[in-house]
């Protein structure tokens, strides 16, 4: 009777423990090991295996390793910034006579976005013109006068101090002169200020202040904001252990960076990194790397936040398996080898990110090897397996890419 009991007990064990086996390590071969180490210990014996049935082959999905050429990625999120931003205020006061430009418009370096009333500042600048002819005026009877005293010195008829006054007073006349045209150059700028133009290429945002306002250029008052879009600039932040690991250098670069969706698949733009930063956030471990994307087509904008991969080598002959034959056990990751006779192993391996549905296989498996992407879950080393037909492809296979998280 207690062995009747013994057993049972040992039969809901041997239950519990198959669907643990079987959720945990999806392996035949783990729950036959805890299948013998139970009844061993409930003093039950079980069927020989050389008795044991022979099992069918499980029909297995496989895929062979391929060779290829694959680019080494960091990836990171990024956030767009405009390359250059510019807060378009005015330079000299009075009032504002007309808008040119419309809010959202492409505007150039130069155009004109506003127009100050320019009266004061011609008033102005003509007075300055007219302070110089005079001053000019005066220059010209000095120095006459200065020739006739020259000339009279030297028959005695005037003093070489009479000369030497004139002479200071052309001197100072010729001064005046000077300081009146560089009054005329300050009038003509201010003049040409009355006329706010765009200091860059860019787009213009919301209209800030309306025409017929009093503006003042000491306030600080904002016009509009000038976004230069084309190009664009996305500021990732890579962790300085990976910048290390991969040889990323400090400073000036020339690596092909790619801005992608949120979704991680699709390619809004492809640019170039600029720049690398160079300290290192003491905060977060990591370093800002600048990168610059032509936007042609205007998918980034400033504030947005992007997914990036850049590319920091390029792995040669490189071995890729789809991303379904890698699993993870309590020993790491591993793949099912399919031999020759169609029976199966396990092989560990050493795996990294790839393209989507794509792994680089750095250690563990060769080109050519068949590895199992479906099925898994019913095979034991030694299992003989049948391979299931394989559809063919519908599309040309995504580039591979092996990519690292920022």
């Amino acid at each position: 009777m207690s062995r009747k009991i013994i057993a049972a007990f040992a039969l809901i064990a041997i239950a519990s423990t198959a669907v643990w086996a079987f959720r945990t390590y999806g392996s035949a071969e783990v729950l036959a090991r805890v299948e013998n180490s139970i009844l061993k210990s409930s003093g039950a014996t079980k069927t020989s295996t050389s008795r044991r049935e022979p099992r069918a082959p499980v029909t297995v999905s496989v895929a062979i390793a391929a060779s290829e050429n694959v680019p080494i990625h960091l990836s990171s999120i990024g956030t767009v910034q405009a390359y250059n931003t510019v807060n378009v205020r005015p330079r000299v006061d009075g009032e504002i006579v007309k808008i040119v430009f419309r809010e959202g418009d492409d505007v150039r370096g130069g155009d004109v976005l506003a127009i100050i009333d320019p009266r004061p500042f011609e008033a102005q600048l003509r007075q300055q013109e007219a302070n110089r002819r005079r001053t000019a005026a005066q220059l010209q009877g000095a120095e006459l006068d200065l020739r006739r005293a020259e000339t009279l010195v030297q028959k005695s008829f005037a003093s070489q101090q009479q000369v030497d006054q004139l002479r200071a007073q052309v001197d100072a006349y010729r001064a005046q002169l000077l300081s009146d045209e560089a009054q005329i150059e300050y009038a003509k700028t201010l003049l040409e200020y009355t006329s706010v133009r765009a200091p860059i290429d860019g787009r213009a945002g919301i209209r800030q202040v309306d025409q017929g306002n009093m503006i003042r250029s000491a306030e600080n008052m904002t016009i509009t904001v000038l976004t230069q879009l084309k190009p664009i600039s996305v500021i990732f932040s890579i962790s300085s252990t990976l910048a290390a690991r991969n040889k990323l250098e400090l400073g000036r670069a020339n690596l092909p960076a790619t801005a992608l969706d949120s979704d991680g698949v699709t390619v809004l733009d492809r640019g170039t990194v600029e720049l690398v930063d160079n300290l290192v956030d003491p905060t977060t471990g990591t370093v800002k790397v600048k990168a610059s994307f032509p936007n042609e087509q205007l998918r980034l904008w400033p504030g947005n936040f992007v997914n990036g991969r850049i590319q920091v080598d390029m792995r040669p002959r490189a071995v890729t398996v789809p991303w379904a034959a890698v699993r993870s056990g309590p020993r790491g990751e591993f793949v099912w080898i399919v031999k020759d006779d169609r029976t199966v192993e396990v092989r560990g391996v050493a795996a990294r990110a790839g393209a989507p549905g794509r792994a680089l296989v750095e250690r563990g498996l060769r080109a050519g090897e068949r590895v199992v992407t479906e099925g898994h879950f019913l095979l034991e080393n030694g299992a003989t397996v049948e391979i299931a037909p394989t559809a063919p492809p519908q599309s040309p296979p995504t580039p591979r890419v092996a990519s690292e998280a920022g």
